[in-house]
């Protein structure tokens, strides 16, 4: 599984961006999709996921200005990204997980850069 992400850019406080994630390879279904995001010296931190149901959970932080959907049959998840703040600056990543008949396999995406000036 190859991920392939877009839609990062510069933008002002209070704008907008469209993150997309496409996924590449034989996989053809996952159970979660989503994006975490990080900055130098933190932690990598969840951003938004969607499960195979279309259940979502948020950071708090995102809530009610972020929406995270999902296109199954062209293996594409997106992040809808509104009233944008500084500290929203970060590299997203997208993720993607499925069953397999041992384990649970997890892929990342290589990371878009978001960046929100004041």
């Amino acid at each position: 599984v190859q991920l392939q992400a877009s839609g990062g850019g510069l933008v002002q406080a209070g704008g907008s961006l469209r993150l997309s994630c496409v996924a590449s390879g034989s996989k053809t279904s996952f159970n979660r999709m989503g994006w975490y995001r990080q900055v130098p010296g933190k932690l990598r931190e969840l951003v938004a996921i969607i499960t195979s149901g279309g259940s979502t959970n948020y950071a708090d932080s995102v809530k009610d200005r972020f929406t995270i959907s999902r296109d199954n049959a062209n293996k594409t998840v997106y992040l809808q990204m509104n009233s944008l703040k500084p500290e929203d600056t970060a590299l997203y990543y997208c993720y993607v997980d499925f069953d397999t008949k041992y384990s649970l396999e997890d892929y990342w995406g290589q990371g878009t850069l978001v960046t929100v000036s004041s």
